[in-house]
């Protein structure tokens, strides 16, 4: 079984645990997920969103309406450059 068919096979329990466990940091039981383990699970999460959710209500979802209330000028909708650095491991 592939990865997308894991996915494609998962249950709504097993997606909330896998969620729960990246937001914690650990798993039920207590034991600290792995850098390997959390990055398996975000994608799990991540993948299941894209194949069972709406946009609005995945993990990670922007909003990017402007504001009416907003008094800024500068419309949310353009886009900035993000420059991701890693931290030092050990160091999260």
């Amino acid at each position: 079984m592939n990865f997308k068919e894991m996915i494609d096979n998962m249950s709504p329990e097993v997606y909330t645990s896998l969620k729960q466990a990246v937001e914690l940091g650990k798993w039920p039981n207590g034991v600290r997920l792995t850098e390997e383990q959390t990055e398996l699970c975000l994608q799990a999460v991540i993948t299941y969103d894209y194949s069972n959710k709406t946009e609005k209500d995945r993990v990670g979802y922007i909003d990017t309406k402007v504001h009416d209330a907003c008094e800024s000028k500068t419309s949310t909708n353009e886009h900035e450059t993000i420059k991701w650095v890693d931290s030092p491991k050990g160091k999260i």
